[in-house]
């Protein structure tokens, strides 16, 4: 079951980022503020977040995403992170699958994906390739030299 994220979710769901390989330790404090963001104001509309329920035992996964500022109908997936112990279960598809149809019913034109081009990504991008997702950009050392910034966008309608 999909739903938005609660408070209680807050330390199942940074424990999932935790155990995410992927995750430097401050990548994994910024997830924290952008939940944060979400539970302490989520009538400002910046972020949306949703859990992938895990029966009894807690979230999963789980998903945030939002407008992006200053544009019309576009939209940022900002985090998506499913269990280590869960990953080829189908959570990660059906978050996303979860994400485009919120989107659409909001009249969205698309949706960004951002993630870094090292090897260790790779499973990660074709996870968005597999989606339907088009690499739409590409900035040479954005996150350091040799760490390159991918896009990826998905267009509605």
């Amino acid at each position: 079951m999909i739903r938005p994220m609660v408070r209680d979710d807050k330390e199942g769901v940074m424990n999932i980022v935790r155990r995410t390989a992927l995750f430097t330790p401050q990548e994994a404090a910024v997830a924290e503020e952008v939940i944060d963001a979400f539970l302490d104001r989520p009538e400002a509309g910046d972020y949306e977040a949703v859990v992938f329920q895990n029966g009894e035992r807690g979230p999963a996964g789980y998903a945030v995403f939002g407008p992006t500022p200053l544009t019309e109908g576009t939209y940022d997936l900002y985090w998506i992170a499913v269990a280590p112990e869960r990953r080829s279960s189908g959570i990660g598809r059906r978050l996303m699958a979860f994400v485009e149809e919120r989107l659409r019913g909001k009249g969205a034109r698309m949706l960004l994906v951002e993630t870094s081009s090292q090897p260790r990504y790779k499973p990660t991008r074709g996870f968005y390739l597999a989606l339907g997702y088009k690499e739409a950009a590409r900035i040479a050392g954005f996150y350091k030299p040799g760490d390159d910034r991918v896009t990826y966008a998905k267009y509605f309608g």
